[in-house]
């Protein structure tokens, strides 16, 4: 598989579509894989209209490398992708990302303005539930276990997708890479990212302030929030619309309802939570196209 190094650590990707074509770059949310359902037809959609489409692991993800550093997981996957698109020589990129991805996708445009032409963004965390329900999911079990198990507790978190052992799995260099990080550069990171996800009056969005996205000067297309996503809430959107001077947000071009219906189908085991992704394709490509 295409591969580069960035940061010492090894980054999986895959390029969608003619190489004379805009490039635009494609982040999902959680810990999802570029071949977690949805990610890959969603970015095929958009190569079919002639763009060169990225799409790729993040760190902690996948099939690439594990990374724990930085001011945030958002941060640090930032300054991967910022490596990404340099080591490829394909910016300035049009980002696009839904969940997490929306928040990488942002930080990406704050640190590296360069490099981004055009910026999308749906499913947006914010808010005191969503932003602790990160904390639960990603850091606060991980504080728990480094503490009292060290590097073999992180590696027995299983159960979820994406665990630390799922990494491992995909790409065996990570168990080394974790016990050479050691628990204790572990858990003070842990402890750093944790500060990303405690709620503040002047962050719409965990771990980025309102005054950095003030500065946010690109061209920018919000999608709002579901009716009653609790996970992405519809206020969020709202509020980063706000802060971001001449962004355009729009409503849902999928099913108001459409992440719980995305998750309701999962657990079924007969769709996916993206796959609503591909309703947006016509509305995202008009909004580049402009």
């Amino acid at each position: 598989m295409p591969e580069v190094v960035v940061n010492g650590g090894v980054v999986c990707y895959d390029l969608i579509g003619p190489e004379t074509g805009q490039v635009l770059v494609v982040t999902p949310g959680g810990r999802f894989s570029r071949k977690y359902r949805g990610v890959r037809p969603f970015a095929e959609a958009l190569a079919a209209d002639g763009k060169r489409v990225l799409i790729w692991d993040r760190p902690n993800t996948g099939a690439s490398d594990i990374q724990i550093y930085g001011r945030s997981e958002s941060h640090m996957r930032a300054e991967t992708l910022a490596g990404l698109v340099n080591a490829l020589d394909l910016g300035p990129v049009v980002a696009l990302g839904g969940s997490g991805g929306a928040r990488d996708s942002i930080v990406f445009a704050i640190e590296y303005p360069q490099l981004v032409s055009k910026l999308v963004v749906w499913s947006i965390v914010g808010g005191t539930f969503s932003s602790m329900s990160l904390a639960s999911v990603y850091v606060l079990d991980e504080i728990r276990t480094v503490r009292r198990r060290g590097i073999d507790g992180i590696l027995g978190l299983v159960g979820r997708a994406g665990s630390w052992q799922d990494l491992v799995n995909a790409n065996p260099r990570n168990k080394q890479r974790l016990y050479d990080l050691g628990a204790d550069e572990f858990a003070r990171v842990m402890w750093r990212w944790l500060e990303a996800y405690v709620p503040k009056s002047t962050e719409a969005i965990p771990g980025v302030s309102d005054s950095e996205m003030r500065g946010l000067n690109v061209p920018t297309l919000i999608v709002r929030g579901g009716e009653n996503d609790i996970d992405h809430p519809k206020r969020t959107s709202f509020e980063v619309h706000a802060l971001i001077e001449g962004s355009r947000l729009i409503d849902p071009p999928w099913a108001e309802d459409a992440w719980e219906r995305g998750q309701a189908a999962r657990d079924a085991g007969v769709g996916g939570i993206f796959d609503a992704w591909m309703h947006g394709v016509p509305t995202f490509l008009d909004f580049i196209d402009e």
